[in-house]
């Protein structure tokens, strides 16, 4: 049995390596003022853009052997449902992970949308479906939904994007949604229903993704926090007459040897600036069950990366490095390899990596590490394409 493993494709611009923020790559970087263009070391437009830096990364990971790659969705980001149709096009049978936070599409509009996208792909397109994190950043969207109520709304737009894909006639009297005779004509109605990724660590959110979701996404966690999530949402399945499948979302940093992996770690600690770190001690994680179990692990004095050791190869830092996640994977590659065959056995059946930069770790990961995951069957040589 394959172990799918997306790579993920950094719209919002990056900085060259973990080690420092400049230069910047690809576009902006979130958290910096001064927007950086792509174009020449010393300055001057050489004419390739932002755009063709996200296709040059997607390029990388397919020819490494990830399957896909997960477009993020922040306010600091392009819009994926855009930059998908565009590599698609510099790409043979690279997917496309797509988040969406589903109460702001309309679930008509969204299947269509996603419908012509399968037909003019092939069917790369799949969805990563979060519901918001809560609090100003949810309010930047301009949803004022209670956290609960989001996941209802979440279940009801899957129930009317499933019932009309079929083509209909199709009916659905809900709280947040109503529809009359729907249905995608032909040949919309075709074409392969979607995979659903469904992150959330809420028992509201657990309710939802149990009853449509292909695989639960986490990020990653203590594994013995992991073991619990991954076993209460499949009891929740189960009851419902389902499967599903989990996966994690992790960031890594692989070196030929460990001591390699952390010098990398602690020189990107050493230059953090210090309002970034200030900014870390007080950040508010708003009502996102997810974001508060990760600001749970946060060391309590911080005087070097050390203290971010939570276990073996595991840091909780990353978020300095790169905003996002907090808890990734650090040290050889036989570590890594060994860290991520410790989460397919607890039931992990698809992984998302990243690391910085991601065009040149997208072929080192690829080459180096990737290899040595033994996964399920044990056998050598894993690759990523099922």
């Amino acid at each position: 049995m394959s172990i799918d493993v997306f790579w993920r494709i950094p719209t919002h611009g990056e900085p060259g390596s973990h080690r420092a923020r400049d230069p910047f790559r690809g576009d902006w970087f979130p958290g910096n003022d001064n927007k950086t263009l792509s174009g020449l070391g010393g300055g001057g437009d050489d004419g390739f853009t932002y755009i063709d830096y996200l296709a040059e990364i997607a390029r990388a990971a397919e020819i490494s052997g990830f399957q896909g790659g997960l477009i993020p969705s922040f306010p600091n980001t392009d819009e994926p449902w855009v930059i998908a149709a565009f590599l698609a096009r510099e790409t043979k049978n690279f997917r496309f992970m797509i988040p969406f936070q589903p109460g702001f599409l309309n679930p008509v509009v969204a299947a269509r949308m996603t419908a012509s996208l399968q037909r003019a792909t092939g069917g790369r397109a799949l969805y990563n479906v979060i519901t918001g994190g809560g609090g100003p950043s949810q309010l930047w969207w301009g949803d004022p939904v209670k956290h609960d109520d989001r996941y209802g709304r979440t279940t009801e737009f899957l129930d009317v994007l499933k019932g009309i894909w079929a083509g209909g006639p199709f009916s659905y009297n809900g709280q947040f949604y109503q529809v009359e005779d729907a249905g995608l004509p032909d040949p919309l109605s075709k074409e392969e229903y979607p995979e659903i990724y469904f992150s959330g660590s809420s028992d509201a959110a657990l309710a939802s993704a149990s009853k449509h979701a292909d695989y639960y996404l986490s990020w990653l966690e203590p594994l013995d926090l992991i073991k619990e999530k991954f076993a209460r949402v499949k009891e929740r399945t189960d009851h419902l007459g389902r499967k599903i499948k989990c996966s994690i979302r992790v960031d890594i940093v692989a070196r030929p040897t460990e001591e390699e992996a952390w010098r990398e770690v602690s020189r990107g600690f050493e230059n953090i600036p210090k309002e970034v770190l200030d900014r870390y001690k007080a950040q508010n994680a708003g009502d996102s069950v997810g974001a508060n179990r990760q600001r749970g692990l946060r060391p309590q004095t911080i005087n070097s990366y050390k203290d971010f050791i939570l276990s073996p190869n595991i840091w909780t830092g990353f978020s300095l490095l790169r905003g996002g996640q907090t808890l990734g994977i650090v040290g050889s590659y036989e570590n890594v390899a060994a860290r991520l065959d410790e989460l397919v056995q607890l039931g992990t059946d698809a992984f998302i990596l990243a690391s910085t930069p991601h065009l040149e770790e997208a072929y080192r990961v690829g080459e180096e590490v990737l290899p040595l995951v033994r996964g399920k069957s044990g056998a050598s040589n894993l690759r990523a394409v099922a």
